[in-house]
């Protein structure tokens, strides 16, 4: 019962949306739907009709019967039709709907927190995975399941009015429908517990018929390692559905040899009360003609409530997914937040910050103490998995600290207004999107107000020293990046990350400008030049914003320019100064950087 009334509820937020996006076209389908399911039940007195009328020998009242059952069998098969026409573009636009419903919950908190959460993950393949395959269906088992249910209705009462015993038959729909409840739920839960092997074999298949996948791939002979744990892989995830579909199968199929045992009943009765003098031939052809459209009515009430089961589920996980993201506004999100400030006067201070990943055994950071200050180029260097990246999540309010504050210029960071406070930060990071746009918009959504100006695009290109990659473009700027489209070039991992850097110099007048790992795909020598002309460009800006520059990098000879580098080890910052005076002090950074410096030798 519970699974029913999520059901219900469900349809009527269903009903809502169709309403809101085009009630012309709903008010069109509603009636057509009506139409078509109770004209074939009157179709069936209207053949009892003819069956009476030709037995008796009356040919005006058989010719009226019969173009009474053609017009209503004409009107059930074009009435679907004409409906299908109107609501197919409405569960488009409804299916438009919910997909940007999940961007905008997947995308629209002012944390990523949700993104480490197994469940979630877990829900929202399932919701991508039941949208993509919605279309048309999203309204038909709305519009099918109430022109089924007038259907019924409809032929209820002339089997009441044939003989009451029949209204079994209806009932007798009753086991079907519990059934087929049973095996949608059971079937659903089969997919979330396949859903992690699924999955892997998705990943699997798509790092397999990546083409820049294929030189590593080829190298380390992978190719049947990965098929073997593919098909594995999808081998435990159908082990998984089988077991669930057979016990789905065999819930449906007792549904249905109940309803038979009924069906076969009722028209035995029929046929004796007919034979007793009871009834007439048309009786007969009557019942027998009701009966069968009951037996269809039930395979297709079946059919329409495990589609409407699936569309309730998918609106449930939706909702779910939005209660999980939707969070209270942290202060800067309230009447009373503090915006940024204009320039930086102070700095950014960590005061005794701690910080824990939602479901984590263990903390990243604990009991940070620093200060970046205005003006300043601040490097962080240390071994992978130390918390430098976490570092700059949080100056980017990605993650709140669990404990202890982020001081900008006094402020605690919880109290500004976060939105403003990203539209004053740069970024390029490691694992930057590769926008699948023409390059003046790949590069130009860096800063939207000016993404159309060829002239600002042309000179974040040149701030980031990626402008060589300017006649290498077919199109220049107009050029389609990536392989998803026909027309579209695609860029080496090099390029691509050129493309990256011209977006992160899009905002000329930031307050931080944060480099996390952007020039990993660089040589040495290149990204030194690099970072050596953003020092300069942040000094520029820290001339006029007290900009902080953060940079953060595994190349030691690559930071030694910085005006104070930050060593991570453990859970928090080892030691901070000055290249010399760090080499001076001859702890970690000291020997992290020999030890680097040995290898180029």
């Amino acid at each position: 019962m519970k699974t029913g009334g999520v059901s219900i509820l469900r349809s009527l937020d269903l009903f809502r949306i169709a309403w809101r996006k085009d009630p012309r076209r709903l008010a069109l389908s509603v009636p057509l739907m009506l139409l078509q399911s109770s004209a074939l039940p009157v179709s069936a007195v209207a053949l009892g009709w003819l069956t009476d009328a030709a037995s008796a020998g009356d040919v005006r009242a058989a010719a009226w019967a019969g173009a009474a059952v053609a017009a209503l069998v004409i009107a059930s098969l074009t009435a679907g039709h004409f409906a299908h026409i109107f609501y197919f573009e409405l569960s488009d636009l409804i299916l438009v709907e919910l997909q940007g419903d999940l961007i905008e919950v997947s995308n629209g908190s002012p944390g990523i927190e949700h993104h480490e959460r197994a469940e979630y993950v877990v829900r929202l393949q399932i919701v991508r995975e039941d949208l993509a395959r919605g279309g048309a269906n999203v309204l038909n088992a709305l519009l099918g399941s109430i022109g089924l249910a007038v259907g019924m209705a409809v032929t209820g009462v002339l089997l009441w009015r044939l003989q009451p015993w029949l209204l079994v038959l209806p009932l007798a729909a009753v086991p079907p429908l519990v059934a087929g409840r049973r095996a949608e739920a059971l079937l659903a839960r089969g997919r979330e517990q396949a859903s992690s092997c699924t999955r892997l074999a998705r990943h699997l298949f798509a790092l397999a018929t990546d083409p820049a996948r294929a030189k590593e791939l080829r190298t380390c002979g992978l190719g049947p390692e990965l098929r073997a744990r593919q098909a594995a892989s999808w081998a435990e995830a159908s082990r998984i559905m089988w077991s669930r579909e057979v016990g789905a199968a065999a819930l449906r199929v007792a549904g249905q040899l109940a309803f038979a045992l009924a069906y076969v009943g009722a028209t035995l009765l029929v046929i004796r009360e007919a034979i007793a003098g009871h009834g007439s031939a048309g009786d007969v052809i009557v019942a027998i003609t009701l009966a069968a459209q009951v037996n269809q009515q039930v395979s297709t009430a079946v059919s329409l409530h495990d589609e409407l089961q699936r569309v309730a589920k998918t609106l449930t996980d939706l909702s779910w997914i939005r209660g999980l993201v939707t969070r209270p506004p942290r202060d800067g999100g309230s009447a009373s937040a503090v915006m940024p400030p204009a320039a930086l006067s102070s700095g950014i201070r960590f005061e005794d910050v701690a910080f824990s990943y939602p479901g984590g055994s263990s903390g990243v950071l604990e009991g940070v103490n620093l200060t970046l200050s205005a003006g300043s180029t601040v490097a962080i260097v240390g071994e992978n998995g130390v918390g430098k990246s976490t570092l700059v999540k949080l100056l980017c309010g990605f993650y709140e600290p669990s404990s202890g504050s982020i001081q900008i210029d006094g402020t605690d960071s919880k109290r500004l207004a976060l939105g403003a406070w990203r539209e004053r930060i740069a970024a390029g990071f490691q694992d930057f999107v590769r926008f699948e746009l023409v390059a003046r918009e790949s590069i130009g959504v860096g800063h939207l107000p000016d993404a159309d100006s060829e002239q600002a695009v042309v000179g974040a290109l040149r701030r980031a020293r990626s402008d060589d990659l300017l006649p290498r473009l077919e199109r220049g700027l107009a050029t389609l990046l990536g392989k998803s489209f026909p027309a579209g070039h695609e860029l080496s991992g090099g390029q691509w990350q050129k493309v990256a850097l011209g977006r992160a110099m899009m905002r000329q007048n930031p307050l931080l400008l944060v480099l996390d790992e952007p020039t990993s795909a660089l040589d040495a020598r290149a990204e030194h030049e690099l970072f050596e002309q953003y020092a300069e460009s942040a000094k520029r800006v820290a001339r006029g914003t007290g900009a902080i520059t953060l940079l953060v990098s595994h190349r030691f000879s690559t930071v030694a320019m910085a005006d104070q580098i930050l060593v991570m080890a453990g859970k928090g910052v080892a030691e901070a100064g000055t290249h010399r005076e760090l080499m001076a002090r001859r702890g970690l950074y000291a020997e992290l950087y020999s030890l680097q410096a040995a290898a180029y030798q």
